[in-house]
């Protein structure tokens, strides 16, 4: 798919990209570029200490649609953020890539041609888990919570815990308890699923760089507990809710 046909249907669907960014001056500017190669409907949420970022955009003359905010609030709340101004503005698709330079712009044309296979479904990207750069932390993490939500939904996915997705807007539901941090992620998979949402899993690049260059702010021990906590949370949910009504569904049929 050439460039400008992924551009001209991103403008038709009302699809923008939504880059959530916490002092990642250092890449920014480059995966918003990369980005302005498929679309200019850019929403960069600079999620704490914004000042360098803004004047790094505005010396680069890259002009996204900008929402910060003083104090890190975290990946959910920027999420959230980024959502509310995105549906605020029209849009009814978003696509959400990190700013750290670990997802390549240059998959956006593939999320576009399975989008248009897959209207109204949720997107999700999986990583290469058989990476050499990739952090064990990381690759234990995504077993653990793909093990979880093939229980809470009977939904087999490759990755959970990817940032780089698709999401149909009108799915998102104020009355979702979405907490703040990384676990939103792994939640919106969930209550997306519990919903009846079609999930489509698609393969991504990653670029993990080596470990003296890597700016991370997941935090592996206390963001791990926070998932398995959320997991506990979903889980009881599961039981309680999701798992019986899927039963009732099924014996009405």
């Amino acid at each position: 798919m050439e460039n400008q046909e992924v551009r001209n249907i991103m403008t038709e669907e009302r699809i923008c990209v939504l880059i959530p960014s916490y002092r990642n001056e250092a890449t920014l500017t480059d995966v918003v570029c990369r980005v302005k190669a498929y679309t200019d409907n850019i929403i960069v949420v600079l999620d704490g200490y914004p000042e360098k970022s803004l004047k790094l955009l505005r010396e680069a003359n890259l002009h996204p649609e900008i929402v910060c905010y003083e104090h890190n609030k975290g990946k959910g709340t920027a999420l959230k953020e980024g959502f509310a101004r995105a549906i605020r503005m029209g849009f009814e698709y978003a696509i959400t890539i990190d700013s750290d330079g670990q997802h390549y712009p240059e998959d956006i044309p593939h999320f576009i041609e399975t989008f248009m296979q897959n209207k109204g479904a949720f997107i999700v990207g999986a990583r290469d888990f058989s990476n050499p750069n990739m952090p064990n932390s990381n690759n234990f993490a995504n077993k653990f919570s793909n093990f979880w939500f093939h229980f809470q939904t009977g939904i087999k996915l490759e990755d959970t815990q990817t940032g780089y997705r698709l999401y149909p807007l009108h799915m998102l539901n104020q009355g979702w308890f979405i907490t703040s941090r990384y676990e939103s992620e792994l939640e919106f998979l969930v209550y997306s699923a519990w919903k009846g949402i079609k999930i489509v899993s698609i393969p991504v690049q990653v670029y993990y760089p080596p470990q003296e260059e890597r700016v991370s702010s997941f935090r592996p021990y206390r963001d791990f507990l926070r998932i398995t906590a959320v997991n506990c949370f979903l889980t009881m949910g599961a039981i309680l809710f999701y798992l019986p009504m899927r039963l009732i569904r099924k014996i009405r049929r």
